[in-house]
């Protein structure tokens, strides 16, 4: 297990970017929010992090938000613009590249449980985002550090219960509590047995 006090969330205004401040907080984490617009970012949480202000797709502002650092959660998102991208996996690259410069060993990268599906069954609006989130998974295999890979289904609105079904190489489940996946992306980080696994994961489903 891998000693993290310092994390750095890049996404941080996104539904489980904030998620995931909140609970890096809850747990006790020294948290670094990376944010290009900071007015996004709820008072009550810009008030108990550091903000970094930049662009994922600038280098030197990675480089910098990165620095001191012992972990990353990665939560780019797209805000549902289903377009054509490639700011997710270019944005990754940026991020690999400043951990290998810095030493810093541990990332967690969320993308999407249709990267377990056969891409024939993938529904075709969802086709351009799944391209690039394949294209975040290549960069993660090819790097240095010690990546897990989050997989979520449908996020949810349900509030959270820290009770959820993790496994890897596929996804059990439909659904994921926003809040529960964001526990997970801040807690798989000091779990050595998520190291360079894609993991999905779902809500338990009652007996």
């Amino acid at each position: 297990m891998v000693g993290i006090k310092k994390i750095v969330v890049f996404g941080a205004t996104g539904t489980t970017g904030l998620c995931c401040l909140q609970e890096a907080l809850d747990l006790g984490y020294d948290v670094t929010a990376f944010v290009r617009d900071p007015s996004k970012l709820p008072e009550e949480l810009a008030s108990q992090v550091t903000v970094k202000i930049g662009d994922v797709l600038n280098a030197s502002q990675v480089d910098d938000a990165v620095q001191g650092q012992d972990g990353v959660v990665i939560a780019l998102g797209t805000r549902n613009d289903l377009s054509p991208t490639t700011m997710m996996s270019e944005g990754t690259k940026n991020v690999l590249a400043a951990m290998d410069a810095h030493g810093v060993r541990r990332a967690s990268a969320c993308m999407s449980a249709f990267n377990f599906w056969e891409r024939s069954k993938v529904p075709e609006r969802f086709l351009e985002i799944l391209a690039d989130h394949e294209r975040m998974i290549e960069a993660l295999k090819a790097s240095n550090v010690e990546w897990i890979g989050v997989l979520p289904p449908h996020i949810t609105e349900e509030p959270g219960t820290r009770d959820y079904t993790v496994e890897h190489g596929k996804g059990p489940g439909r659904t994921i509590s926003k809040h529960d996946l964001g526990h997970f992306l801040v807690t798989c980080l000091t779990d050595d047995s998520h190291v360079h696994q894609l993991c999905g994961l779902c809500t338990k489903v009652a007996p």
